[in-house]
């Protein structure tokens, strides 16, 4: 008889059998082992509550509910000009159209943007999402915690922390070319400028991959990402740019 409940017991889905994983397991973003992995559950960790949200799954999948913060990624597109995502748009697992759906953006979402990659916007995400997950011995995943926020974007007209270089941060302003038909020699082509019209920092492109012509920003209002430090030898602050946009 003992024995004959033992093996009941390891029949049943793990949700019913043990309230924590004996492995690493990944949720996925769709009840398929192609699927994106939206985070890694480590081993000896609670089973999350099964989701009412979703259609039943195949069988062998377990659709859960997971909250917190989640790192993804919308086309610059599905922005509005204050920045804010659109409701309807597609959250993606990475900034490509082929990593996978995270989520669709809806009304009343909390999104923080995290970081500017070419024509996608990288967000921290908050809220409860429906995940997959193979139920039985679990699935081991990849050695790899579960996505964390990122460092907090705070825009700002006029950064007043330079000595947090290894932040990257938001920085909005004009951009202009520090040409100077006079001769004046400036240790970077390019800056931005507040709405008086002085440097709120020179801008280092060199990390800077464009599919457009830079000169094609150049006189508009932008948004600059990247890590702030002091110009060697002077008073003057440079963002070493990792991404940028229009604003």
């Amino acid at each position: 008889m003992k024995i004959s409940l033992l093996l009941a017991a390891a029949a049943l889905p793990l949700s019913m059998a043990a309230s924590t994983l004996p492995v690493a397991t990944a949720v996925q973003s769709r009840p398929d082992p192609s699927a994106g992995v939206i985070l890694i559950l480590p081993a000896g960790s609670e089973m999350p509550p099964a989701s009412t949200k979703a259609a039943p799954p195949p069988a062998g999948w377990m659709a859960v509910d997971i909250s917190g913060k989640f790192e993804g990624y919308v086309r610059n597109r599905d922005l509005t000009k204050s920045l804010d995502v659109i409701p309807g748009s597609k959250v993606y697992l990475g900034p490509k159209e082929d990593a996978g759906v995270l989520d669709t953006y809806s009304k009343g979402d909390k999104a923080e943007i995290t970081g500017l990659h070419g024509g996608w916007t990288q967000i921290s995400l908050e809220k409860t999402l429906v995940g997959y997950v193979q139920v039985g011995a679990g699935v081991p995943g990849p050695a790899a915690p579960a996505p964390a926020a990122a460092a907090t974007a705070a825009p700002a007209q006029a950064p007043d922390q330079p000595g947090d270089a290894a932040v990257s941060r938001l920085y909005e302003g004009t951009l202009r070319s520090t040409h100077s038909i006079l001769g004046i020699k400036h240790p970077y082509n390019w800056e931005i400028v507040g709405t008086d019209g002085k440097r709120v920092a020179y801008v280092d492109m060199s990390r800077l991959l464009l599919t457009d012509q830079i000169e094609n920003y150049a006189g508009h209002a932008v948004v600059v990402l990247g890590s702030l430090s002091q110009v060697k030898g002077s008073d003057d602050l440079v963002v070493d740019a990792v991404g940028l946009r229009l604003k």
